[in-house]
């Protein structure tokens, strides 16, 4: 391997140790929030208070964006540590699963598509919909992280 090539995968490798750090720090939020809803009875939820509807609020927001860090940023980053080439957004899901940062590619495109519907919702009566799947898909993006961390202990060897 050329010296610059050594460098530019030194420098991949710096890299992937920031985001995950700055993963494990966004794991908290989600985190946090889910146990906060979690505690609501999820049956009309817009109707509730402003105060539920805001803990609701915050964790699809932090859904949002944690589901966006994992894809766009970290899958992406392995992906080029591991030589993969980028492909499209199914194409490097597909590769996630076979690694294992995943168990189910399809399931992941189900959270990607409730991630296209949280960024375009805004009637009411949807979020009465949105809120119990962000609940119930937390836990595995959650679990990804996990997976993401077992993955990359291989590059520490």
């Amino acid at each position: 391997m050329s010296k610059v090539r050594a460098d530019k995968m030194k420098d991949k490798f710096l890299l992937l140790q920031q985001q995950l750090q700055n993963m494990e720090k966004m794991e908290a939020l989600p985190s946090r929030s889910l146990a906060q809803c979690q505690l609501i009875k999820l049956t009309d939820i817009a109707m509730e208070s402003l105060e539920t509807l805001d803990k609701f609020e915050a964790l699809t927001a932090r859904f949002v964006r944690f589901n966006d860090v994992l894809l766009q940023k970290v899958f992406r980053l392995i992906d080029e540590i591991d030589f993969d080439h980028s492909g499209t957004v199914r194409d490097r899901i597909n590769r996630a699963e076979k690694k294992g940062l995943i168990d189910d590619a399809r399931e992941f495109m189900e959270i990607r598509e409730l991630r296209n519907s949280i960024a375009n919702e805004y009637q009411p009566e949807a979020l009465n919909t949105i809120f119990p799947q962000v609940v119930g898909y937390t836990p595995v993006l959650l679990q990804i992280a996990g997976n993401i961390r077992r993955y990359c202990k291989q590059y520490n060897q």
